[in-house]
This record gives C-alpha cells, sequence and structure tokens, in this order.
C-alpha cells in the first residue's frame, strides 16, 4: 500500500471531519485566534457527547493511563507511557477531541498484577474516565479486563501479545499471534534454514501461551522439532542452568520470550557464555529499542528481533514521529516496538469519538471498526472488527550501536486473527 505525507493527525475523512472543517471555517478570524476549542465544543453540547456519567465538561475531557512506572516492568513500560503523553499534547495543541482539552490521570501499576486491578477499578469508578490508555504484559491485561468489561470501561492495549482474546472493551494496537509469532517462524525456517528451537520466556501468561501457538507451528505446520523449553520468573537474573541446557541441545534456533529487566541479565550472560549472533540464530519476541537501553548492543549484536515498528523504519510518517518524541525527552530517548503502539492509542481514540460524535463508551466502540491512521509511524494502520489492527510484520538484526537494522517485511497489511485454527 502506497503510504503519503499527510499531516501528523490524518485519519479516515468522515461526515463529522467534513461537518468540523465547515464549522472551524465559518468561525472567522477573530474566533480562530481566540477561543475556537470552546466555540467548537458548542457545538457538540456536554448533554449530548456525555450521556453516562463520565469525566466530561464543556471544556475537558479526563482519560487515564495505567502503566509500571516502577518494578521490573518499568524497562518496558516508560516508553509507552511518553508516548501516549506525547500523543494527547499533540492533540491538546490542535485543540483537543470534540473542542475538549485532554487531562491525564496516571496510575502506576508497579510490575504488580493485583495492584493494576486496583488502580483500574480506581479510573472507572472513582475517576470516570472516558478511555484508559495502559498495561503491558497479558498477566495485568488479564487482571484488569473483568473490570473493565464489568464497568464497561474502554482500554486501549499497545503490547504484542498471544492472541486467544476479544473483547469489546478493548482496542489492541500491538500484534496478535499470526502476526508476530507465525511470521517470525516462517521467516527463521524459511532464510535460517532452522528445523530444530529451543524456547524460553518469563513464566506468566504471553510467553506460555505464545511458545504453546509457537510449538503447535513449529511441529504440525514446520514439522521441525523443538528440542527444549524453559520458563523462569519475571525478573530472574541468573539464566545459568538455561544456558547449559542451549548448549546441550545446540538448537538452530533460540526462540525467545524473556521480558522486562531479565533481558539484561539473559543476554549478557549469553555473551559471556559465547552464545552470540555469529554463531546463533536467535529470534526474540521481546527486545525493542527501549530494553536494548539495559541489555547493550554489544550483547545482542547479531541477534533478531520480531516486531511490526523499529525506530530506524524510512517513511515520513516516522521521520516526524522520532523528531517529535526526541524533541520533548532528550536525544538520547529511543522508540521501541510498544512504544509507537502505544502513541497510537490516543489517535485511534479521538478519531473514533469524532466519528462517534460521542464519548459514551458504546458509541466509540461502534465506531471504531475502520477506523484508519494513515499517520501512523508503522506507516499505515486500520482497526479490524475484532479490535486488533491490520498491520505489516518485520524482522530486524540487533546492531552494535543498540539500534536495529530491518531486514525483512512482510508485503501487505497481515490480517488480525486472535483465534487461528489450530492453534487453540
Amino acid at each position: 500500500m502506497k503510504e503519503k505525507n499527510p499531516s501528523p493527525t490524518d485519519a479516515t475523512v468522515t461526515g463529522f471531519d467534513i461537518k468540523r472543517r465547515r464549522i472551524l471555517q465559518g468561525l472567522g478570524a477573530a474566533s480562530l485566534s481566540g477561543l475556537p476549542g470552546l466555540s467548537f465544543a458548542q457545538q457538540f453540547p456536554t448533554a449530548k457527547v456525555n450521556t453516562t456519567k463520565l469525566a466530561v465538561t464543556d471544556s475537558e475531557v479526563v482519560v487515564g493511563q495505567l502503566h509500571s512506572a516502577s518494578g521490573t516492568m518499568a524497562i518496558s513500560e516508560t516508553g509507552s507511557i511518553q508516548a501516549e503523553q506525547l500523543a494527547i499534547d499533540q492533540i491538546n495543541a490542535m485543540g483537543g477531541v470534540l473542542g475538549r482539552k485532554i487531562r491525564v490521570i496516571k496510575e502506576d501499576g508497579a510490575s504488580d498484577w493485583p495492584t493494576f486491578a486496583e488502580k483500574s477499578r480506581k479510573l472507572l469508578v472513582n475517576d470516570h474516565v472516558a478511555a484508559v490508555f495502559g498495561c503491558w504484559t497479558s498477566a495485568s491485561r488479564k487482571a484488569v479486563l473483568p473490570i473493565f468489561e464489568k464497568e464497561n470501561g474502554l482500554l486501549y492495549y499497545p503490547t504484542f501479545y498471544e492472541g486467544l482474546e476479544q473483547s469489546k472493551n478493548v482496542i489492541y494496537t500491538g500484534q496478535e499471534a499470526t502476526q508476530q509469532i507465525i511470521y517470525g517462524l516462517d521467516w527463521g525456517a524459511k532464510e535460517k534454514k532452522a528445523k530444530t528451537f529451543f524456547l524460553a520466556g518469563s513464566d506468566y501468561i504471553w510467553p506460555r501461551t505464545s511458545m504453546k501457538i509457537a510449538r503447535k507451528h513449529i511441529e504440525n505446520f514446520q514439522k521441525g522439532k523443538v528440542v527444549g523449553e524453559e520458563y523462569y520468573p519475571l525478573g530472574n537474573t541468573n539464566f545459568n542452568s538455561l544456558i547449559n541446557k542451549i548448549k546441550v541441545a545446540k538448537p538452530d534456533c533460540i526462540f525467545a520470550a524473556v521480558v522486562g529487566g531479565s533481558n539484561v541479565a539473559f543476554y549478557k550472560q549469553l555473551k559471556a557464555a559465547g552464545i552470540t549472533g555469529d554463531k546463533q540464530f536467535l529470534l526474540t519476541l521481546s527486545v525493542t529499542e527501549d530494553e536494548m537501553l539495559g541489555v547493550g548492543g554489544e550483547n545482542f549484536n547479531g541477534f533478531y528481533s520480531s516486531m511490526k515498528y523499529f525506530q530506524t523504519l524510512e517513511n515520513e510518517n516516522n521521520k516526524k514521529f522520532v523528531a517529535a518524541f526526541k524533541e520533548k525527552y532528550g536525544p538520547k530517548s529511543v522508540i521501541g516496538d510498544v512504544t509507537q503502539a502505544g502513541y497510537l492509542g490516543p489517535w485511534l481514540w479521538k478519531a473514533a469519538v469524532e466519528k462517534a460524535g460521542s464519548f459514551d463508551v458504546d458509541k466509540v466502540v461502534a465506531a471504531s471498526p475502520d477506523i484508519e491512521l494513515k499517520t501512523a509511524p508503522e506507516g499505515y494502520v486500520k482497526v479490524h472488527k475484532n479490535h486488533h489492527l491490520w498491520s505489516k510484520s518485520r524482522i530486524a538484526q540487533g546492531q552494535p550501536d543498540g539500534t536495529f537494522k530491518v531486514v525483512a517485511e512482510s508485503p501487505s497489511l497481515i490480517e488480525p486473527n486472535p483465534f487461528p485454527a489450530g492453534y487453540q
């Protein structure tokens, strides 16, 4: 699909967009230099755009952020916090959503799943937020999901994950298994001639379910062999036993789903044991530019990641995004896959709210399918009726300086399929 270079906020033009443009054109120079947001908000009175008692006034709409700002997952989730805030700041600079500025209530899940559940209940029941941008691990998402469904909240979830889930109350802006796991394994079998695999991950829902899917694909579809499978507690820093088992098994591919701060110890210990990218094919589902800050390019050099986004992508959308991110957070800041997916959340929510002409969750959800974001840093995304995104898949190789070199890309957008036949 050929990409154009629209403004940073270009989304599918709807009847609402045309109406908005006519309203703005009719305000006149004095209004545009004065209170355009207020004038615009008056076209959509609060009583009509908020019938479910959300935290929406004539001038403000309140949303929540729920990520791990502390604990072992902070290394991965800090980027999402930053990217979501950047998107919200940019939206506010444009006049907000339905003429209302966005105010954010930030909560720290602290890498603890019961805390995520507690904080999600606070945001929905006490704060009455219109939407929440948050979670990273599948464990945190599973912990909050019953609350979002019971209270009819709306969560924008930015992380690649195992699939096997679909909820009316969640928009999944990361990849699901068919877009990341299966694409990555097929690339490894074709390009690296991998036939034997050692599966390694952190011990919670996402790695275990992802490896279950990977094993079925390797054994049933690729006719390959799994020669080892190991899991270690979240936050674990001693991988000597795992490395010894890998050395004995001698797999063609180490397929890894170690997450958070554990990645730092894992890759440093691999290098210390002589397992390096020039000798061993390793494909991970969980190292992005965010984790690379701790891992170090010298320890990951030559290994591969399967993601949909890398900071080094060459397109005009991404150049603008990277420049804005670094201007706000400093020239040494980096952007990983989940960071970019986090950035998509507020924009997709804004587009759905404006298409619906309402902040009411049911109306926003109904308006979400087929929303397009042609200015996504990854290039282009579209919301599927199953609440996942049509996205491209990519493979990139780690470089000594901590960046990634993209070596493969799906020729077209991959349709999301959270319940693939034969993998459940």
